[in-house]
């Protein structure tokens, strides 16, 4: 049997729920996807991190995943995007540590000006847990991937299946509700 009819087969049977084929599936690709993740970025710490995300998520989610006739492209797609979105968390990141560390704002400041800091910012994460659970289920879990996997709304729409327009006012909505909340 060829590859690829082998992988498609595998894919078919996980997406039913196979747990051996998922490992079957894992056991195949897994070394082949890594090394693509290093061309990728360069950092084999990186590609083997996201990889692992990657078939978590395919599991995760192999119920609603669609037919594949090139289950290695697809997965190569996937880890890519998958290592972007890393990339530029780290990047993000690393910008804010170097803006602190320049600033060195927070190593000047006294006992009592860093309590007040970390009692202001305590605050401010207790009030957004508080609006948070005033979200429903499917707000929270469009605002995460927006602002936290930093899809795009076209990326969003078809990750969970709706309309682009639906994640936009689904988003829409929910940031009226936290602006509201965390206001007062």
């Amino acid at each position: 049997m060829d590859n690829k009819l082998m992988h498609h087969l595998l894919w078919e049977r996980m997406r039913l729920g196979d747990k051996d084929a998922f490992f079957d599936l894992y056991r195949t690709l897994y070394y082949d996807l890594v090394n693509f993740g290093i061309r990728v970025c360069g950092d084999s710490e990186t590609a083997g991190e996201a990889t692992d995300q990657v078939f978590v998520t395919i599991w995760e989610k192999h119920a609603q995943l669609d037919r594949v006739d090139n289950v290695p492209a697809y997965l190569r797609t996937f880890l890519k995007r998958k290592i972007l979105r890393m990339l530029e968390r780290k990047r993000k990141i690393n910008d804010a540590l170097q803006n602190a560390g320049a600033e060195g704002e927070w190593m000047e400041m006294s006992y009592e000006e860093f309590i007040v800091k970390v009692q202001t910012d305590e605050l401010v994460k207790y009030k957004l847990k508080t609006a948070l659970e005033k979200l429903t289920f499917r707000q929270k879990q469009l605002i995460h991937l927006k602002f936290f996997e930093g899809l795009s709304y076209e990326q969003i729409a078809e990750q969970t299946q709706h309309t682009i327009k639906t994640a936009y006012n689904t988003i829409y909505d929910a940031i009226k509700i936290l602006r509201k909340e965390l206001k007062d």
